[in-house]
């Protein structure tokens, strides 16, 4: 949106309030996120030359109401339906109350009129703030499809009438899994940004956990909302120590674990330890506890590498995932050797969800360096550094290659 500091952070934070404010005050959720967005470019414009105004949030339910009335007006005009304009004019937005609607969006973006995929296409835009490229890239579709899929997503839950609230707990559960997955994707592309200079975005990350917990409030006895909340907090609890001088990535098992957040491990280890005997064990719990024994360890010479094969072993019953795959293969070549894990991952190659992506020869390249292949492993590596967007894996799959070179 904007280089200004502190101003873009600002504004995808209050980008989903404003959004819920407009909606539900007048409805139109299709136009009312075109609106919203537009508002937040005037403010990405305005605001770092003119200043940040009193109540940013206000501002923006002001600008984006007075912009759906315009977008309403000229939609009927194109209709030629001049005389209803007096009936959908919009009243001038009242002072805003201090209400985050951010959950009651998550649920309208999971409405079962819409397909798994666009319910996560949609929120991702809608409430998680990310652009239609990167969603595009989460999905491995081009950008101008991801711009149509969201489209008629915002059409469809035009066209259902679909009240702004919460829907009722048997209808909330249907939706939860959408939700979920939703607020996963967000918090990877905040944690390991897929392209761009930068390999974190924080805000990203942060505003998931927000969110996490706010659906862990609502929803307090689902081990899986737990699970994933102590997934994430396990997981960014590392997050200090996963960048160098100039924001280069370091590996985990390199990592100085001094560094780790000791208060989210302990969050995130108590929340699994509560969910896990609840059942039935899902994905999310499975991997928190895979991310709880990591963090547990002292170095990573004490990491219990059998119980993380033992549990990506029980994950892979419930998740055909190639990442779940891989990540199990290199347990599998941790526990046993290099080449039991390289065996695992050759069965992968044939795995069309994985072509063209970088994770496969990056494991390959680490499998095959552990095994003393340093030929082998440096084309790999240079393979996957050409794969990926993101310019700090880039270098440090470079680098691991060119430590490898013979002549260097």
């Amino acid at each position: 949106m904007t280089d200004a500091p502190g101003v873009e952070d600002l504004l995808r934070s209050l980008a989903p309030q404003v959004l819920g404010a407009v909606v539900r005050r007048y409805g139109h959720f299709d136009t009312a996120e075109d609106a919203v967005q537009e508002a937040l470019l005037a403010a990405a414009t305005q605001w770092p030359a003119e200043g940040v105004p009193a109540n940013p949030k206000g501002w923006l339910i002001t600008v984006a109401a007075r912009r759906l009335t315009d977008l309403l007006r000229a939609e009927q005009a194109r209709r030629q339906r001049e005389d209803t304009v007096a009936r959908w004019a919009l009243r001038e937005a009242p002072p805003p109350a201090d209400v985050d609607d951010t959950l009651i969006l998550l649920f309208m973006c999971g409405h079962p009129s819409l397909s798994p995929a666009s319910q996560i296409a949609l929120t991702l835009r809608a409430v998680g703030g990310l652009g239609t490229p990167e969603i595009a890239r989460a999905f491995l579709v081009p950008e101008a499809t991801m711009t149509r899929r969201i489209t008629r997503a915002k059409q469809s839950i035009r066209d259902s009438g679909v009240p702004f609230g919460l829907p009722p707990p048997e209808e909330r559960r249907e939706r939860l899994a959408s939700v979920l997955h939703v607020l996963y994707l967000v918090f990877n592309e905040g944690y390991a940004s897929t392209a761009g200079p930068s390999l974190v975005r924080t805000d990203l990350s942060a505003e998931a956990i927000r969110l996490t917990r706010l659906l862990h409030r609502l929803v307090p006895d689902d081990a899986e909302v737990a699970g994933l909340l102590a997934l994430m907090l396990l997981t960014d609890a590392r997050r200090p120590a996963r960048t160098g001088p100039g924001g280069t990535l370091v590996p985990m098992a390199e990592q100085d674990r001094s560094r780790w957040n000791p208060d989210a491990i302990a969050e995130g280890v108590a929340l699994i330890t509560a969910a896990l005997p609840q059942g039935p064990t899902g994905p999310y719990q499975l991997q928190a506890a895979i991310a709880a024994v990591h963090d547990e360890a002292v170095s990573v010479e004490e990491t219990d590498w059998r119980q993380i094969e033992a549990l990506y072993e029980v994950l892979r019953r419930i998740d055909d995932s190639p990442i779940v795959a891989l990540n199990h293969a290199v347990a599998v070549a941790m526990v046993h050797g290099p080449q039991a894990g390289l065996d695992l991952v050759d069965k992968l190659a044939a795995d069309d969800r994985l072509a063209g992506g970088h994770r496969l020869p990056a494991v390959r390249a680490h499998l095959l360096e552990l095994a003393g292949d340093h030929d082998g492993a440096r084309a790999e590596y240079e393979t996957a550094a050409a794969r990926t967007m993101s310019l700090p894996q880039q270098r440090y799959l470079h680098e691991r290659a060119a430590r490898l070179d013979p002549k260097g």
